[in-house]
């Protein structure tokens, strides 16, 4: 059986191992989840047309009300929260520091690109219409989406933390082999650095780097790959050194859920990926995710999906 892509860390690359950068366009259906948390070893720079949106990185929240870009760093915890049932796009650019490495090792080398890369240098958090920088910084990032579009190659459907989308090819995420798109998009990324560090936007990182993030992260792992089996509050709590009450208060406080809640929520998450791609028996999928009593599998199932699991697979993964 084909392995569920985490919606932890990403384990897939964005983009190919030649060329590795890759667009997603996001689109809401519904106030609530929009992306689920996550992080990944790629920059992400996101662009907000418009709408209502609450962005949480790293334990901080930001509230989006209007057109502007934020930048995720390699390894940041992050989720997007839809605030309205308007239909709203968010665009993302991903790539991998090292796509804009250069064999001379010149100045752009030495002060930029690799602090970068090793993550000496953090990008802007959030960058609006008033700056100086973001009509620059627009233009590239159209410049970016359009390259990418007149040559696509569509990648899988993208993992569970952007499923919301009404095109499964840009849900899934658009990545090119054309040479010419190629240097059209190195270039616009290399403007879009050239343009930051003109207006002396990127930080050195600071080396305090929130501990609680890297709590949680550990927490989320140890949910990923423990969730069949019998998971306790005190499981997690010694994952992290942290007694079990305050634990819950920090997991609750970065993710929104009690770590309970997140469980049930990922088993069940699990079970309809099982329902959908496989025809294995109701109490089979029940036992293999973390569930020993059929009952309670089948109230939590109902809870969060209105059906139950022979109706959910009878009309092809569609909750009521």
């Amino acid at each position: 059986m084909e392995q569920q892509p985490s919606i932890l860390k990403e384990i897939r690359p964005h983009g190919t191992k030649s060329f590795p950068c890759a667009i997603y366009r996001t689109h809401s259906v519904g106030k609530g989840v929009f992306v689920k948390h996550h992080w990944h070893n790629e920059v992400e720079i996101l662009y907000f047309s418009g709408g209502e949106f609450r962005l949480e990185i790293n334990m901080e929240s930001f509230t989006i009300r209007s057109e502007c870009f934020y930048f995720i760093n390699p390894g940041e915890l992050h989720s997007i929260i839809m605030e309205t049932s308007e239909h709203h796009w968010e665009d993302a650019v991903l790539f991998s520091p090292g796509l804009l490495s250069f064999d001379s090792y010149d100045e752009a080398q030495i002060q930029l690109i690799k602090p970068i890369q090793k993550g000496k240098l953090l990008f802007p958090r959030c960058i609006t219409p008033e700056h100086p920088a973001f009509h620059p910084v627009r233009d590239a990032f159209m410049d970016i989406m359009y390259s990418f579009m007149q040559m696509p190659t569509p990648l899988p459907n993208a993992p569970d933390e952007t499923i919301q989308s009404d095109s499964p090819v840009m849900g899934g995420g658009l990545v090119t082999d054309d040479l010419t798109s190629q240097l059209y998009i190195k270039s616009s990324l290399l403007y879009i650095l050239a343009t930051l560090s003109n207006h002396r936007l990127f930080t050195p990182t600071e080396r305090n780097l929130d501990k609680r993030v890297e709590t949680i992260k550990t927490a989320l792992r140890y949910i990923k790959d423990n969730y069949q089996d019998k998971i306790y509050i005190t499981d997690l709590a010694s994952q992290v050194n942290l007694n079990e009450q305050y634990f819950c208060r920090l997991f609750k406080k970065a993710i929104g859920l009690s770590p309970m809640d997140y469980i049930n929520e990922y088993r069940i998450k699990q079970t309809k990926r099982l329902l959908e791609e496989t025809d294995l028996p109701v109490t089979e999928i029940c036992l293999g995710c973390g569930y020993n009593n059929l009952g309670n599998f089948l109230r939590e199932f109902r809870k969060r999906t209105g059906t139950t699991p022979l109706q959910y697979r009878k009309h092809g993964g569609v909750s009521l």
